[in-house]
Formats: structure tokens, C-alpha cells, sequence
């Protein structure tokens, strides 16, 4: 039996063949890099992102954050294929990780594919992806935030956009967009009000 070409596989197929194909129990993130050929860019930013979206989770959001910020600012330079350098690529996941994550996201992944469809693509191509990718730098940049439970807001927007560039969705990169925006200008606002306060109470 012929297998099935991976241009033809959903995006919840192809994190499954992914899964199946992992050569080791430690994956690097160039490895993973390196499986995604076509339409590198919005598969990588998804699995990268995916984990962000689990409340409360540590250690991997912090792993991927910088890897995210890296491929981000690459659509910004308008780069058609995207590169990890030696110490970001070496950076890895396990086999087993990536397995209940594939089996964890695909439903949710299904249905956002059920729904979307190619519109407004003129947000997903250049000149304007590169915005697009200016705001995934800020949302991926967020997810360093060292609070309980920063990670899950900017993980889900970073992986509503990437679904977006990949099914040509305008629609979907504007609503993962508003919401990631609206995370930053939640996060300044605290800020301001914390930094606010701590000056009237000591003052100043």
C-alpha cells in the first residue's frame, strides 16, 4: 500500500504521521523542523505553540518560547523557509510528549479545520504576513512572562494564527491576532497598575 503523501494529510494527520515517524524518544526541534517541508512556517509555530495552551504547565512553554519568537521574526524578514541555529534546533521534546499532545489537540485542531476555509488570504501572503509575523514575535515573547498561567492566552493565539497561515483563513489570523493583542495591552495595563501602586505605597 502506497502511503499517503503528506501535502494530501489534515494538519491533525500530519502531527499523527509526525508521532509515527520519530526516529528517537528525544526529539530535537530540528528534527521536527526538518519533517514539515511545505508550509513550514504555520506547522511549526502550531506545534511549537500547542503545549503554551495547557494551563499552569512549566518548563516547556519556557523551551519553546524563543524557538517561537525566532520563526516569528523570520516571517518579519520575509524569509521563504524557516532555520533554527545549533542551540535552539538541539532543544528537544519526547516522543511520548508529542504523542499526548498530538491526541490532545487533534479534536480541537478538527474542528477549527471544519470551520475554516480560505478568506481575506491577502493576511497570510506578503506584504502583510509580515505584520502578522511582528505580532507573533509580542505573543510568543509574552509566553516569558514568569506568572501562574501566562503561558495559555498568548500559546492559543499564537496557535489560532498559525492555523490561519495555514488554511489561508484571514479571518482567523484577525481573531488570533485581537486576542493575543488584547493579552499585551491586559499584561501593560497590570503592569502599570502594579508599578502604580507600589510607588504609593513606598511614597514616591
Amino acid at each position: 500500500m502506497t502511503a499517503q503523501p503528506s501535502v494530501d494529510l489534515t494538519i491533525s494527520q500530519r502531527l499523527d504521521h509526525l508521532v509515527a515517524e520519530a526516529p528517537a524518544e528525544q526529539i530535537s526541534l530540528s528534527w521536527i523542523l526538518h519533517q514539515l517541508h511545505e508550509r513550514a512556517f504555520g506547522l511549526f509555530l502550531l506545534i511549537l505553540a500547542l503545549p503554551c495552551c495547557i494551563p499552569f504547565l512549566y518548563g516547556i512553554p519556557q523551551i519553546v518560547s524563543l524557538p517561537l519568537m525566532f520563526i516569528s521574526a523570520q516571517i518579519v524578514m520575509g524569509r521563504r523557509d524557516p532555520w533554527l541555529p545549533g542551540k535552539l534546533g538541539e532543544r528537544s521534546v519526547t516522543k511520548d510528549g508529542l504523542d499526548k499532545l498530538s491526541q490532545r489537540a487533534g479534536p480541537w485542531l478538527r474542528r477549527i479545520e471544519g470551520v475554516s476555509k480560505p478568506r481575506l488570504a491577502l493576511l497570510t501572503n506578503p506584504p502583510l504576513d509580515r505584520f502578522v509575523g511582528l505580532a507573533l514575535v509580542l505573543f510568543s515573547a509574552s509566553i516569558l512572562v514568569p506568572l501562574p498561567g501566562t503561558n495559555t492566552v498568548p500559546g492559543f493565539a499564537v496557535v489560532v494564527v498559525a492555523m490561519g497561515l495555514l488554511q489561508r483563513d484571514g479571518i482567523l489570523v484577525i481573531i488570533g491576532s485581537l486576542l493575543g493583542t488584547a493579552w499585551i495591552a491586559s499584561l501593560i495595563f497590570a503592569g502599570a497598575t502594579l508599578a502604580s501602586l507600589i510607588k504609593n505605597w513606598i511614597g514616591l
